[in-house]
């Protein structure tokens, strides 16, 4: 194990000038990603120190095999994984020639039709889209192996899921790409996570499980998920990294700052679905006990791990792997 403030250049196969030189190179590139993401946040040493040396290692380990690597991304809501991500594909892209991808579990939400069916069936916390359940797993499935053919030239529709309307895009608006890529950053707050112990689920860990599954019967669910057909896809995972949060209380405050980014896009449409404060907390709820049980669990044997601070800056770095 190897735990720094930085990520290990050694993994990297680059020295510490020419990770400085790559930053200086991409500058107009990260000012751009910053600027159209709406970050105030001075991250040029966080850029140099963690995001180049981080991509570099990725483009050595995607080098090592003839499959495209599958990187898996994990991270409390608000904890950053889809800028880390843009970050990545632009260095792997800009500084190394590689071609990457980004995949969302959150695209792979059921659509809000079916998650309202899947709440008169089994129970009706389902119907909130958010924890293992809640996704389509068959799509995810097909969606990597088909991110994965070698063959150049292939034609693919990536799904989008509108948040501000709770539910997928229309086909007309999902992402077109073609094939072949180096990398897949499949991305999410549950990716990589693991099934608790049935003894684990007794007890409530907040009001919603309290007063709406007294029972256990939407966390024993949501459990039996996440170690059936939920296994399955995180198995094709070659590597995960986990953006670790600093506590709990950390990701109400974050996710409320992406719920007002998501308000000022959809100022004055009158169709979004953007909740107020009081929604956010009941919805935080829905995913409390796996993002604990993730924070307790997970540190331990995530390939890498990236720990945040309170200004929700990466000042850790953890790699559980042998160079």
């Amino acid at each position: 194990m190897i735990d720094s403030n930085k990520f290990p250049v050694e993994l990297s196969g680059l020295d510490v000038s020419e990770c400085g030189k790559i930053a200086e190179h991409l500058s107009s590139h990260f000012q751009k990603i910053l600027k159209q993401l709406k970050i105030d946040k001075d991250l040029t040493e966080q850029t140099k120190n963690v995001y180049i040396p981080l991509a570099a290692s990725l483009s050595v380990k995607a080098k090592e095999q003839p499959a495209p690597l599958i990187v898996g991304i994990n991270g409390a809501q608000g904890s950053g994984k889809s800028t880390l991500c843009i970050f990545l594909e632009t260095i792997l892209k800009e500084a190394f020639g590689l071609r990457s991808i980004s995949l969302s579990i959150d695209d792979l939400y059921s659509t809000h039709k079916e998650r309202i069916l899947s709440a008169k069936r089994t129970h009706p916390l389902l119907a909130t889209r958010g924890v293992p359940g809640t996704h389509d797993i068959k799509l995810g499935l097909k969606l990597l192996d088909q991110l994965c053919m070698s063959k150049s030239g292939h034609k693919l529709s990536i799904p989008v899921f509108d948040k501000a309307m709770d539910d997928r895009s229309s086909e007309q608006n999902w992402r077109r790409v073609i094939t072949p890529f180096d990398i897949v950053l499949f991305e999410g707050w549950c990716v990589g996570a693991r099934p608790q112990e049935e003894a684990m689920l007794a007890s409530p860990v907040n009001e919603l499980e309290a007063k709406e599954d007294p029972e256990g019967v939407w966390r024993s669910y949501v459990n039996q998920r996440l170690r059936d057909d939920y296994a399955e896809l995180f198995a094709r995972l070659n590597l995960l990294i986990m953006l670790q949060v600093p506590e709990m209380e950390c990701v109400l405050e974050w996710r409320s700052l992406q719920e007002h980014k998501l308000a000022m896009r959809h100022k004055g449409t009158g169709t979004s679905k953007i909740m107020t404060q009081a929604e956010l907390q009941r919805f935080i709820m829905h995913y409390e006990r796996l993002t604990r049980h993730m924070l307790g669990g997970m540190p331990d044997y995530a390939d890498i791990v990236l720990r945040l601070n309170r200004e929700h800056l990466i000042d850790g770095v953890v790699v559980n792997f042998s160079p």
